[in-house]
């Protein structure tokens, strides 16, 4: 895809801190700006479609931190279990 050249104004110290990481990890300062760049423009993204499309039936109260522990460990149990048929 092509780029498209910007000018924007930036503090010293975050292109200072820029041209060091960019020394360190052997790649260019304007690779990291347009990497921050894309993080902002994806955090800020409006999406058409909801993330998820499909709903899930369930008991309509949020589980507490105990049935959570205890339903994480019953599956754990059974993945373990030799002789559940479950474990890979």
């Amino acid at each position: 895809m092509p780029m498209k050249r910007t000018n924007v104004y930036a503090d010293p110290e975050d292109l200072a801190i820029i041209k060091e990481a960019a020394k360190r990890r052997g790649i260019s300062e304007a690779e990291i700006i347009r990497q921050g760049i894309h993080l902002a423009a994806m955090a800020n993204r409006v999406w058409d479609e909801p993330l998820f499309s499909r709903t899930f039936e369930g008991t309509g109260h949020t589980p507490s931190k105990s049935e959570v522990r205890d339903t994480v460990a019953d599956a754990v149990r059974r993945e373990s279990d030799p002789d559940s048929g479950t474990a890979a």
